[in-house]
């Protein structure tokens, strides 16, 4: 059988399913849970009504439990077994990894992505947002600033490669040292500097990303409450920072908890660019190195991992909430 046909098979076989469920599940609960009474009809169609929401959750909820609360206790329940998932050892690979001086390394190289990458990319998106609507080739600029968002990880990591080499004839940092008489120097091995050359390609990737969101936030602002802020005297900075800002202060804080989401699960750049060495370890990567020797530390990195992003996910949520309303 081929492809397209299987495909088209497990569409109909869905799609039938779904039907068929709630076509049946309302049939039995309307006629056989709660069927109509002579005396009283209106307190088993109310009983019905009450049940009826929780039928169409339900697959929803079943999907939810399938694929990702039942992903995340066996995750955790497998982290607290040793290396071959034989032995019981409890927090055994918890305490052992908070001791481990690389994870120590990795949880410090995250926090500081965390506080670098969405202030960066937030604050430059925000800028070029501001500066390009006032432009007459502005959507042009856009185009161009949003285009690394078409790129995938990989193939960004690979273009800053070759622009961070260490070859004059290769990499621009070394040419412009070379030009100067400088000797030349791999930027990706440079202690503790090395992060921010990391992380510079994530600003450039999100920066067009926040840029596209917070410019339209900005066109909506009422125009009112910049032309009454003129009338009063207020130069371009405060009409910007004072007025503008804070109208679109929500937002800001939306695009800038998505980036932090993101920033927390990176792995692609960093593997790709120098695989976690030179100090540039992060908990992705670190979680990555004992994938396929040990399953227990790897289960037990991916857990931390996922109780770090859970609260920045939760307070997202929050926030484009309020955003809505």
């Amino acid at each position: 059988m081929s492809p397209m046909i299987q495909g088209m098979l497990t569409i109909l076989i869905g799609v039938g399913g779904c039907v068929g469920y709630f076509f049946a599940s309302n049939l039995i609960l309307d006629k056989i849970i709660f069927p109509p009474q002579k005396k009283n009809p209106g307190r088993n169609i109310n009983r019905a009504n009450m049940v009826r929401p929780w039928l169409f959750l339900f697959p929803a909820l079943a999907a939810l439990g399938l694929y990702l609360v039942y992903p995340v206790v066996g995750s955790f329940y497998r982290s607290l077994f040793n290396r071959s998932g034989d032995d019981f050892i409890g927090f055994g690979n918890y305490t052992t990894m908070f001791a481990d001086d690389g994870f120590q390394t990795a949880l410090l190289n995250n926090f500081l992505w965390v506080l670098v990458v969405p202030a960066s990319a937030t604050f430059l998106g925000l800028l070029v947002a501001q500066l390009t609507d006032r432009l007459v080739w502005g959507n042009i600029a856009k185009s161009i600033i949003f285009m690394p968002m078409a790129i995938s990880f990989v193939g960004a990591s690979l273009i800053w490669k070759f622009v961070y080499a260490n070859n004059p004839d290769i990499g621009l940092i070394n040419a412009i040292r070379d030009n100067f008489g400088a000797a030349p120097l791999d930027p990706l091995q440079l202690p503790f500097w090395n992060n921010f050359f990391l992380m510079f390609i994530l600003v450039w990737i999100q920066t067009g990303f926040a840029m596209v969101i917070l410019s339209a936030a900005l066109r909506g602002i009422p125009e009112e409450t910049i032309e009454a802020a003129i009338i009063d005297g207020a130069n371009p900075f405060q009409i910007f920072f004072k007025i503008k800002v804070p109208q679109i202060m929500g937002t800001i804080v939306v695009v800038w908890t998505t980036i932090t989401i993101l920033v927390l699960k990176v792995f692609d750049i960093v593997y790709t660019m120098t695989g976690g060495n030179f100090g540039t370890e992060i908990l992705p990567s670190y979680m990555m190195s004992y994938m396929f020797r040990d399953d227990g530390r790897a289960t037990a990195v991916a857990f931390v991992i996922m109780i770090i992003v859970l609260p920045v996910m939760i307070w997202n949520i929050r926030q484009a909430r309020q955003e809505m309303k």
